[in-house]
């Protein structure tokens, strides 16, 4: 056979081993949810695809048919067309005798399959996957219909081929019907973190993503407004005294009390009592409250944000075991656990909790959630047992005392120092906190 055609014939077969790679490539990497979403919507040849994303071991024993035909008539036909015509150019060559025949026919065959196998991996495997890797939807949507319809013409020997699969599947103890894994929550935080790393992802829409998993694992004590922080207005308040209370504060809804913070009778709405009171100067507030919605302190943060949406409730009374008012939490306040803090016209953006002032130092609020000291400092402080949830709670549940008002007392901790700044009613308003470095650590930063 001439070389020319015998050329060709091989870069034909390399050609079709690079169509059956890319076509395998292409398909495995199709998000088979989206395929769905576009088979919903009316597109044809999602539907296709989608079908054979569904189906795969027909479609892969299809590919591997392919594959292997191609690779077999390519080595078969180099064989029979290179070997004869190598022996005679290294028989003229290096003039050797007949009698080196037999041997030179082996080295051919050894340097023809090498050379093959190079052009095969590079131009008939590795090429064309990587190319089907970068747009494989597009490549899919071309090749589609030409794989559906050699799954067709090939049905009798994939269904073998299938069933043989399957056989040594169910000996191998694996049930080939068996569904593969869903995707878990870790799954999806590394394909974050990994679309992060290629800029598809940037850090605000990531922390988001990342506040939607922890949400339900937070509970409403963890967002909730603590009571010495509610303004409560008590029922017997006169109308001017609620009117400044509403100027002073800023706030929309307040909790009603009857006394005494544990006995909330219900929530006032500004926006109803300013309008009462233009038609009325003394209005009867026990008129104008609203029922008031009470949950649990323990109640997971994203079960009651949908109790919250379903009722289209703004604002929830915290209670803890004992019926006692712990707070107040509001759709707001979850919301923000989400998306972070959320500033309306009257809002002023408050000082961080957290402030960094040099290296190893920071200016934290006594109320700050231990977590967040912990995500920000980079520690680990184990509370899960403790009384004590925030800054403040740390370090009174050192001291043998609450310090009186004024007092600037420091203790050591948990690898941290931590100096009072400020104590108000009996309240760690603001600490300096610093890492208490180690020899060892300071070595390590110095090699760094």
């Amino acid at each position: 056979m001439d070389v020319l055609p015998q050329l060709m014939l091989q870069l034909l077969l390399i050609l079709l081993n690079a169509f059956f790679a890319a076509t395998e490539i292409a398909f495995v990497s199709l998000n088979e949810n989206k395929l769905k979403f576009q088979a919903e919507e009316g597109d044809k040849k999602a539907k296709k695809m989608l079908k054979i994303v569904q189906e795969p071991t027909g479609f892969l024993s299809t590919i591997q048919i392919g594959i292997t035909l191609a690779g077999f008539l390519g080595s078969a036909f180099a064989a029979e067309g290179f070997s004869d015509g190598l022996v005679k150019w290294m028989m003229d060559v290096f003039d050797l005798g007949p009698d080196m025949a037999a041997t030179l026919d082996a080295v051919s065959v050894i340097v023809i399959t090498l050379i093959l196998s190079y052009f095969t991996l590079v131009l008939g495997e590795l090429v064309p996957k990587r190319i089907a890797m970068k747009k494989p939807e597009k490549f899919a949507r071309v090749v589609c219909g030409f794989i559906m319809g050699l799954s067709k013409v090939l049905k009798p020997i994939v269904w073998f081929m299938t069933v043989s699969t399957n056989g040594v599947l169910r000996l191998c103890g694996i049930n080939p019907k068996e569904q593969e894994e869903t995707i878990s929550e870790d799954d999806i935080r590394l394909m974050i973190d990994l679309g992060e790393e290629r800029g598809t992802i940037d850090a605000d829409e990531k922390e988001m993503i990342e506040n939607i998993f922890e949400f339900g694992d937070t509970s409403v004590s963890e967002v909730m407004v603590h009571r010495t922080s509610v303004t409560f207005i008590d029922k017997n308040s006169t109308p001017d005294e609620i009117l400044d209370i509403i100027k002073t504060s800023g706030y929309s809804r307040f909790p009603v009390i009857d006394e005494n913070a544990d006995n909330v009778i219900g929530i006032l709405i500004a926006r109803v009592f300013l309008m009462e009171k233009l038609k009325n100067p003394s209005p009867d507030i026990t008129k104008l409250i609203k029922p008031a919605k009470f949950v649990h302190e323990s109640v997971r943060a994203d079960v009651l944000f949908k109790d919250m949406q379903k009722n289209h409730s703004q604002m929830c009374v915290v209670v803890d075991e004992f019926g006692g008012t712990s707070g107040i939490v509001t759709l707001e306040d979850l919301l923000e656990e989400i998306v972070g803090n959320i500033y309306d016209e009257s809002d002023t953006q408050n000082k961080p909790d957290i402030t960094k002032l040099g290296d190893n130092i920071w200016r934290i609020a006594g109320t700050t959630q231990i977590d967040d000291i912990c995500d920000m400092l980079d520690i680990d402080i184990d509370y899960e047992n403790e009384e004590y949830k925030t800054l403040g709670g740390l370090i009174f549940s050192v001291l043998p005392s609450i310090p009186d008002d004024g007092t600037t007392p420091e203790i050591e901790l948990k690898g941290l120092k931590i100096k009072v700044e400020k104590i108000v009613d009996l309240r760690v308003q603001s600490a300096i906190v610093s890492k208490i470095i180690t020899e060892t650590e300071t070595e390590e930063e110095n090699d760094d």
